[in-house]
């Protein structure tokens, strides 16, 4: 689940930056390509735990069969924390506006924002018109 969550977030942050150079755009299909990693290791540990657990279920287990289940184990896990923590550490980097590379996040960010203030100035001053045209009839009205 966490890493179908971060190859959502990673490909938003692709799709958000715009007009992407071919090397931004093979970065990111890198980064996807390594989350896409991160869940066979996910799938690796998953099965070496269930092994572990069958093979303790025994009346006599293999101990050299536990100790390679184990150690794949604990590799496995491994990998999966680090490449994370890199992704997350990336995603946090990007999402912040912090300075990085061919990110737009936060000037995009701005314009967008500058634009729904436009737009909310322009409602207003069309009901500040729409007010002054009452105000003009309703004075003309009297005369």
């Amino acid at each position: 689940m966490v890493v179908g969550v971060l190859k959502a977030a990673v490909f938003l942050v692709v799709l958000s930056s715009g007009s992407l150079s071919a090397f931004l755009t093979r970065m990111a299909n890198e980064r996807l390509r390594v989350l896409e990693e991160v869940e066979k290791d996910i799938a690796v540990v998953l099965q070496c735990a269930g092994n572990i657990v069958l093979e303790l279920s025994k009346d006599k287990h293999n101990a050299s069969h536990l100790d390679r289940q184990l150690v794949q184990f604990q590799t496995s896990i491994s990998r999966v924390e680090n490449e994370l923590g890199a992704q997350i550490r990336y995603l946090t980097q990007v999402a912040t506006g912090q300075p990085h590379e061919g990110s737009t996040y936060s000037t995009r960010k701005d314009c967008q924002m500058s634009l729904n203030r436009a737009e909310y100035a322009k409602v207003k001053l069309g009901e500040l018109g729409r007010t002054c045209e009452a105000m003009l009839e309703q004075q003309q009205q009297q005369i």
